[in-house]
């Protein structure tokens, strides 16, 4: 556990059901005239954006829509998309959206009020001064738990990986949880971004950087997904079960704002900045072999988990407890139906190396895995997914 340890608050949070219809109250509080809201065609297509865009507008707010955040966002796409925002002179911004949405979100916000370019940014050559103007997210998925961090992610194609940007000064000022706005989510992404919020809080419980704060967080968010992700899986419009996912991501982003991820992201990020594999699914396919090249060094924590996963416990050793946790991560990924074909990707023995030598750049999460992680072991663990 660390020794110091600080928890970064949300300004507001406004959840349940029909919640987005809140909006406008949320926005007229900033005194914004002028809005921007930076979603991705997916959501803009679904009509996810409809409803707040004409509560705000019926307000008499302007409302400047930017629907064109791909998945897997660049420098020089969130770069123009940050100048589109800029000519608008938005007085607020609003990401609707999943992670890719609500990254962009909070790099333009800070982008508007601070001098300094994004790719000296992520070269980490310039420091963040002031905050951005006024942001509020709306996750439309459960899983990055972007709406709660410090952090925001891009792509940086020439070094093919994906780099976090993080700074206090990124946390929203508010957030809207509706289930609503999650029921027409694909089975597909349900499963992948449940699996990704499910990774956050398992990593921040285990991490170096583990503390109170991240340890109540990180052990109701496994709580919440386990007892809902197979039920929103299997009936999208069953609203107890989303919001509980909606709570687990968020509560499994408050994790990574005290505590960090591990080895799970920091073997993730080149699948997804060369081969465009999806964050929430490369993590999934991840966490059962990462947690069990763990499980000798966390027997005790796992054991933990499998408590908040409702796993019966009574009786057993940590080691077996551990052992049963693992093994319902395995079965999780088999029954939420999640596969990967790496070698239909291009991904072979050939590239390990490659990936290997580009998530070994990923200091900053693999310094926190409760142990070290060689190069050889990272070869091993990316070999079994073959």
């Amino acid at each position: 556990m660390s020794s110091l340890y600080s928890l970064l608050n949300i300004g507001k949070i406004v959840a349940g059901a029909g919640s987005v219809r809140q909006i406008t109250d949320i926005v007229t509080a900033y005194e914004a005239g002028k809005v921007i809201i930076i979603t991705d065609q997916g959501v803009w297509n679904s009509g996810l954006v409809d409803k707040p865009k004409a509560l705000l507008e019926q307000a008499g707010i302007q409302v400047c829509v930017i629907n064109n955040t791909p998945p897997e966002p660049s420098v020089d796409q969130v770069q123009a998309i940050f100048q589109a925002a800029r000519e608008f002179k938005g007085q607020m911004v609003i990401g609707i959206g999943g992670g890719s949405s609500m990254d962009t979100a909070k790099i333009v916000s800070l982008l508007l009020t601070n001098d300094i370019g994004l790719r000296e940014l992520v070269k980490g050559k310039v420091q963040i001064k002031k905050r951005g103007v006024p942001t509020l997210m709306v996750p439309t998925t459960a899983g990055t738990g972007s709406e709660a961090t410090p952090n925001a992610i891009v792509l940086v194609p020439e070094e093919e990986l994906k780099v976090g940007i993080v700074s206090e000064k990124m946390v929203a000022d508010c957030v809207i949880l509706d289930p609503e706005m999650t029921v027409n989510l694909p089975k597909h992404i349900t499963a992948n971004t449940g699996m990704d919020a499910l990774c956050h809080a398992i990593e921040c419980y285990i991490s170096k950087k583990a503390n109170p704060f991240s340890d109540t967080f990180a052990l109701k968010a496994v709580s919440l997904i386990s007892r809902s992700i197979r039920k929103a899986y299997h009936d999208g419009h069953d609203l107890a079960a989303r919001e509980d996912m909606l709570l687990g991501a968020m509560f499994g982003g408050v994790s990574i704002a005290t505590s960090s991820t591990t080895a799970v992201h920091a073997l993730s990020y080149p699948l997804g900045g060369k081969y465009h594999i999806p964050h929430g699914l490369s993590n999934a396919i991840l966490l059962p072999d990462v947690m069990k090249f763990n499980l000798n060094v966390c027997e005790e924590k796992f054991k933990d988990i499998a408590m908040a996963m409702g796993i019966d416990v009574a009786g057993k050793t940590a080691k077996k407890a551990a052992e049963e946790m693992i093994g319902n991560l395995y079965a999780l990924v088999n029954d939420l139906e999640i596969k990967c074909d790496l070698r239909a990707k291009g991904i072979n023995e050939e590239v390990l190396d490659e990936l290997v030598e580009a998530a070994a750049k990923v200091t900053r999460l693999l310094d926190n895995n409760p142990k070290a992680v060689t190069k050889k072991d990272m070869r091993a663990i990316y070999e079994k997914l073959l």
